[in-house]
């Protein structure tokens, strides 16, 4: 299991990699955990990522589809966790913290 702290304004995001599962949470809200399907994902973030759907009508779950497909493909936790953090920088998010379990918290950057 990897864990990940995101900041992004005054928000903290933790995102957990459990093998091919992974959940958000917003800290300010509770920390309720949420996969993917579960996440509000904005269209211009969406097309941002993939332009081929800016007319798409069913942007949300082919986006949904595609990061399932893409966490399947990546063979371990740690290139999955180098996936989001890749993929949550090019939307403002700043990775704060990362834990491995049974290890201590690292500072990012």
């Amino acid at each position: 299991m990897i864990t990940i702290l995101f900041g992004f304004a005054n928000e903290k995001i933790l995102v957990t990699i459990r093998g091919e599962r992974i959940t958000f949470a917003n800290t300010m809200f509770g920390a309720v955990e949420s996969d993917i399907e579960g996440i509000q994902l904005s269209p211009q973030g969406v097309i941002k990522e993939f332009p081929d759907l800016k007319d798409n009508e069913n942007w949300k779950a082919e986006a949904i589809k595609r990061f399932k497909e893409k966490i399947s493909s990546l063979k371990t936790e740690q290139a999955r966790a180098n996936y989001i953090i890749d993929d949550l920088e090019k939307h403002g998010y700043k990775p704060e913290k990362i834990q491995k379990e049974g290890f201590r918290p690292n500072m990012v950057g």
